[in-house]
């Protein structure tokens, strides 16, 4: 059976990206060590069970768009506050409504898994209320969004 992996150019040694995201999701695998000497040109990583290859391919095609972007689902406002954090971190930018770049300008979505519930809701003027507070968020609030959703 075929299998996807997402595929993401960089612009450097990958040694640096590769002990990064290592930091961030400590379950992380990477099938190189970041720590070995000399330069990492190629890696596969595994990210909470998603494979990932890294190429360190040079400038041509340097920079990643927002177009795409790593969704991640959490339980908890604790989760939601952790990862935002590390990941805006050094250099990253927060977003609009759970978006955001890290360092390197790969966008991330971290989200709630409730978020889907209140805006699926065949409730439709709650969804609404729900969606609306989420428009006017950078990071995500699950209280907020509950609450916004209940009035």
């Amino acid at each position: 059976m075929p299998t996807i992996t997402p595929f993401l150019w960089f612009d450097g040694d990958l040694a640096e990206p590769i002990a990064y995201y290592r930091s961030i999701f400590p379950e992380a695998q990477a099938s190189t060590d970041a720590d070995s000497s000399g330069p990492v040109f190629m890696a596969e990583i595994e990210l909470c069970g998603q494979k990932f290859i890294l190429l360190d391919g040079g400038p041509m095609h340097a920079g990643f768009k927002e177009s795409i972007s790593m969704f991640v689902s959490v339980e908890s406002q604790d989760e939601v506050d952790d990862l935002w954090d590390r990941l805006t971190a050094d250099g990253g930018e927060p977003g609009r409504c759970g978006w955001l770049k890290d360092r390197y300008g790969l966008s991330w979505q971290i989200v709630p898994s409730v978020l889907r519930s209140l805006l699926v809701s065949s409730d439709r003027t709650r969804a609404g209320q729900a969606q609306d507070a989420m428009m006017t968020m950078d990071k995500l609030d699950i209280a907020a969004l509950q609450a916004a959703y209940d009035r």
